[in-house]
């Protein structure tokens, strides 16, 4: 039997070394198509490919977790996604680049789905939002340095430095699944798929998570490109170096809050935290246009200490990203807590393929919207519809859940 401390940390070091791999890759990205010199088609191919991958996974691994040993199938998705890095250190065409991306998708979507199904099923139920928080704040760390240093330890020492210390790390995190968790003995049958999509607790979730979808997407995909592209294209001309500060102090907020926000939400009701999360991520995102306005009304400096002078809208961008992983952070540990909540018994990895399916049409759809608004209305109208549909969605999840379980549901959840 091993130490229930040590089971949870197997898992952490799994989504570290998972969400590591996933965005060193995509740090790199540019890189590969650097030296690889791709068509416009390929370079789409690139990343179509990882979304193919962790597409196709979801319901078949979902189904396999709820049916046979979760244990047994994470450590096949550990091994894989070595496989994947392995490669990645050795291709040489684009080809080589696309069967790696669809390998890095199906072990992404194994790692991911099947951990955070163990931890729901290990966590109690009254901390599982709690628990929940601690494993997302690892993957929010492995973003930060994946996003600083994925390059720095190219530049110095190539790709192979890189693979070889992500392989090293998934394979002490399979070595600490294998050595520490039990075998994993509940077993579902049928297809708990079908049954949980008509769940009607899972519906209200959705009814909020599919239009949240959206709204974070394009708030995501366009602070950077606002940060980084000229004034002429509705932008603030700054530097990549400044663009990744942007980016990161979000995933800074984001992963120091989960654990607190999470162990909040399992006190204070956890569907009140995904519909406080989601308003207050709907108010910042409208705000983000009027970063210049408001960089000029508080008066801000424009030196930043190590920065050089950079313009005080950069001040703004940079305080509204960071409040925005803060509003992240009370939506997120909350959400996946009660997907948990509805799955424990019923199939709890297919409840989570459910709640990363529902995520998917969003996430598709949101950037071609996006760039047909920054091109014909201006680059605003994305962070306007960005915030729409973040308020949208808390006010349908408020509605139903009122209709369908009462006013006081917000709390009871």
């Amino acid at each position: 039997m091993g130490s229930r401390e040590f089971q949870f940390y197997s898992l952490y070091l799994t989504r570290f070394a998972a969400s590591l791999g996933f965005i060193s890759v995509l740090t790199l990205l540019p890189t590969y198509i650097d030296i690889l010199n791709p068509s416009g088609f390929v370079v789409g191919l690139f990343i179509t490919a990882l979304a193919v991958g962790r597409t196709v996974a979801i319901v078949p691994l979902g189904w396999a977790g709820d049916r046979y040993d979760k244990r047994t199938l994470l450590l096949g998705a550990l091994l894989l996604s070595i496989a994947s890095y392995l490669f990645f250190a050795v291709i040489s065409t684009s080809i080589g680049f696309i069967a790696a991306r669809t390998l890095q998708g199906l072990g992404i979507v194994g790692t991911g789905l099947l951990s955070l199904a163990l931890i729901g099923e290990l966590a109690p139920t009254t901390d599982r939002a709690t628990y929940i928080g601690k494993y997302n704040s690892w993957r929010m760390a492995a973003g930060i340095i994946g996003t600083l240093g994925a390059g720095v330890l190219y530049t110095h020492y190539g790709f192979t430095a890189v693979f070889v210390i992500l392989a090293l790390l998934l394979m002490l995190a399979f070595l600490g699944v294998w050595r520490y968790l039990d075998a994993d003995d509940t077993s579902v049958g049928g297809f708990a798929f079908a049954e949980l999509a008509f769940n009607k607790r899972i519906l209200t979730l959705t009814s909020f998570r599919a239009q949240y979808a959206v709204s974070v997407t394009l708030v995501r995909k366009w602070i950077p490109i606002y940060v980084g592209v000229s004034a002429a294209r509705g932008g603030l001309g700054l530097s990549a170096f400044i663009v990744g500060t942007v980016l990161a102090v979000e995933k800074f907020t984001n992963m120091l809050c989960q654990p607190y926000t999470g162990r909040l939400s399992d006190r204070f009701g956890r569907a009140l935290f995904v519909f406080v999360g989601g308003g207050l991520y709907g108010l910042l995102a409208l705000a983000i246009p009027f970063a210049p306005a408001l960089g000029q009304l508080l008066g801000l400096p424009t030196g930043v200490l190590g920065l050089g002078q950079q313009s005080a809208t950069y001040l703004v961008v940079i305080l509204l990203n960071g409040l925005l992983g803060v509003a992240d952070s009370f939506r997120e540990p909350a959400s996946m807590a009660l997907f948990a909540d509805e799955g424990i018994g019923e199939g709890i990895a297919s409840s989570f393929g459910i709640r990363s399916l529902v995520w998917r049409p969003g996430t598709i759809i949101a950037p071609l919207i996006g760039g047909y608004l920054m091109s014909t209305s201006g680059m605003e109208w994305v962070f306007f519809l960005g915030g729409a549909a973040a308020l949208s969605g808390v006010l349908t999840f408020f509605f139903v859940l009122s209709s369908q379980y009462g006013r006081h549901a917000l709390t009871h959840w």
